[in-house]
């Protein structure tokens, strides 16, 4: 398990430098400074809970980073210091229909994909709950980091329901179908420190270190050239979901890309030169 202390950026709460607000949306906050965007859901008051409106939100504000170029990685959080987030909205769920539910279902797990497949490093930060639909959320990001109170599981069996956000299958993917099926039947909740034990977590961190460790990290992955952020992505998201010598077929034609762009001639240029290469994403 690791425990950040490098503070390379002051976190969202605390920054006095300017911040470019590229949207106003009422369940979402959204911001970019450099060349982090900052996704924030913003309901502390029902935990961060996903209603369609905040799906919406959330599909808006990741579509704008995914077509802004200075963007070069995300970090989502959810607003106070209780939850990432919750899970669905259950004011809303108590009242669907079976269509209106699979329409839910469908629609936040394009969102889902929409992060998963961003093209850019996704990091969810989770300072609290991340239930349900949070956990799902967690799992369609990049790289997961966790603070130490955190707790996360799929309840969705206590309501009579099951996943409906991807979570039958992300989890599975990410830490086996054994463990993926005790903790979706069971609807338990599980401690950070045993979400980092069996790989849904990357790192556990105190709660102050957790906005930095997640800056220094996307700091970390910016210096290298974009496309290759891009097309790895690509290759391990496409990857999953093939057979191995299909999944190598898939790297190859990607590496192939690569080679041909200006970044790969100026990473080679700048390593034979031993000096720092400066990537421009073509």
């Amino acid at each position: 398990m690791s425990s950040a202390t490098a503070t390379l950026t002051p976190s969202p709460a605390t920054a006095p430098t300017a911040a470019t607000t590229a949207l106003t949306l009422a369940n979402v906050l959204y911001e970019k400074r450099g060349a982090i965007a900052y996704v924030t859901l913003n309901r502390p008051k029902v935990l961060n809970a996903l209603s369609a409106a905040t799906w919406s939100d959330l599909r808006t504000a990741f579509e704008d980073a995914r077509d802004d170029a200075a963007v070069r990685g995300v970090i989502l959080t959810g607003a106070g210091d209780k939850a990432f987030i919750a899970g669905a909205d259950i004011g809303e769920l108590a009242h669907a229909s079976a269509i209106d539910a699979e329409r839910s279902s469908r629609f936040g797990q394009g969102v889902l994909d929409l992060i998963e497949n961003l093209g850019k490093p996704v990091i969810a930060a989770i300072n609290g709950f991340a239930l349900g639909g949070g956990c799902e959320t967690a799992m369609a990001c990049t790289i997961r980091i966790a603070v130490e109170h955190a707790k996360l599981g799929q309840p969705e069996v206590k309501l009579g329901l099951l996943p409906g956000g991807g979570g039958t299958q992300r989890l599975p993917r990410l830490v086996g179908k054994g463990r993926a099926l005790a903790l979706i039947l069971s609807g338990g909740m599980i401690s950070a420190q045993e979400a980092w034990r069996i790989g849904l977590v990357n790192e556990v961190v105190p709660a102050a270190d957790l906005i930095p460790r997640a800056e220094a990290i996307l700091k970390e992955i910016a210096v290298n050239a974009p496309l290759g952020i891009k097309y790895s992505l690509e290759a391990v998201n496409k990857g999953m979901d093939t057979s191995q010598s299909e999944g190598f077929a898939l790297e190859a034609s990607y590496f192939g890309l690569c080679a041909g762009t200006e970044d790969k001639k100026e990473g080679t240029s700048a390593f034979l030169q031993k000096r720092p290469a400066q990537f421009h994403g073509r």
